[in-house]
């Protein structure tokens, strides 16, 4: 509880220098106490030496006097690396560093001119990050926490993690984690048994159980989280591209094939494409996932794509097509 006092005392002191004066209100709300609270930290303060003023009446407050500057504002480790964080907060968040976070920030803030304070909220004012892809709940991972915690850490963990085949178990050296639209992964080191030592991508989301050693593993200088992540993310989408349709494109279809299906996919076949036909429609061989996902991402491009193979998926549009026009011809067929 001492420990948590003199904590407590440190952000107030931070508070009023990064601020010209406080209500009670404002800091018992900052400081998550009562203003009774308060009150007995400012007296506290002031009979340490620290020239905490309060001004009595209706819109009275606290402040420092004199000029104070307290020299408590050097950032610790994990504060640091926390800051460089500070534009994510929901991932702060599901990773248990926000109030890490919030001191970093609260540090900086008062060790900035006056004239600077305000360069935080403005910037938070412009610029946020809303990582989660749009119709989704995001949901944090119970186990998130335990191995973020691991990673800042570099402590080996062993893992209990569920795949297609069944339930594994994995001693694994944790390096980064990796947030990409609302689903958090991890990036690790596991010994594969037969080529060594190998990086894997495993989703936070489906460890059953996860337990850090005592150990630390010495981090491999070279590992580039970014650039793993980049070239682990390209091989995915390539290794799910297993079939392929022959597609003829008005200039209408080649525009929007892009944001109808795979990306990857669409710059690979427009790249192959040959010269347009007299009407202006190209034919383009396109990879895809396989002929049922193609039938939902050609079927979005209706009437500016014509399916030439496979003869399955031909057929599929065409019925598809049949009943569309029954439908708008009405019962009557007029």
């Amino acid at each position: 509880m001492r420990g948590m006092r003199a904590a407590r005392l440190i952000k107030m002191v931070l508070l009023l220098q990064s601020r010209p004066s406080m209500t009670a209100a404002e800091l018992a709300r900052e400081l998550e106490v009562s203003e009774r609270t308060v009150t007995r930290d400012a007296q506290a303060l002031s009979e340490a030496g620290v020239p905490v003023y309060a001004d009595r009446g209706r819109v009275g407050g606290y402040r420092l006097v004199g000029g104070y500057r307290t020299r408590l504002t050097g950032l610790a480790r994990s504060e640091a690396e926390a800051l460089f964080l500070s534009g994510v907060p929901g991932a702060l968040r599901d990773m248990g560093l926000q109030d890490v976070a919030s001191a970093a920030r609260l540090k900086v803030s008062a060790a900035l001119l006056p004239s600077l304070r305000d360069a935080p909220d403005s910037a938070a004012q412009r610029f946020h990050l809303d990582a989660p892809a749009w119709f989704r709940e995001p949901e944090t991972p119970a186990l998130l926490s335990a191995v973020a915690e691991a990673v800042w850490d570099d402590r080996r963990i062993g893992a209990v993690y569920r795949r297609g085949d069944g339930v594994v178990e994995r001693e694994l050296e944790p390096y980064g984690l990796v947030l990409k639209a609302g689903v958090w992964y991890l990036c690790a080191r596991v010994d594969t048994g037969v080529d060594g030592a190998a990086f894997r991508t495993y989703r936070i989301d489906r460890f059953d159980a996860v337990e850090a050693r005592a150990e630390r593993f010495a981090r491999d200088p070279d590992f580039d989280l970014p650039g793993h992540w980049a070239a682990q993310a390209e091989r995915f989408a390539r290794s799910i591209l297993r079939a392929e349709v022959v597609v003829r494109l008005s200039a209408e279809g080649v525009r929007r094939l892009p944001h109808a299906g795979d990306p990857l996919g669409a710059r690979e076949a427009l790249a192959g494409a040959g010269a347009p036909d007299a009407g202006g429609w190209v034919t383009v061989t396109l990879p895809v996932e396989s002929e049922e996902v193609a039938h939902a991402q050609l079927t979005a491009l209706g009437p500016e794509a014509e399916v030439l193979a496979p003869a399955g998926l031909r057929e599929r549009l065409a019925a598809d097509a049949a009943r569309l026009a029954a439908l708008y011809r009405g019962t009557d067929g007029s």
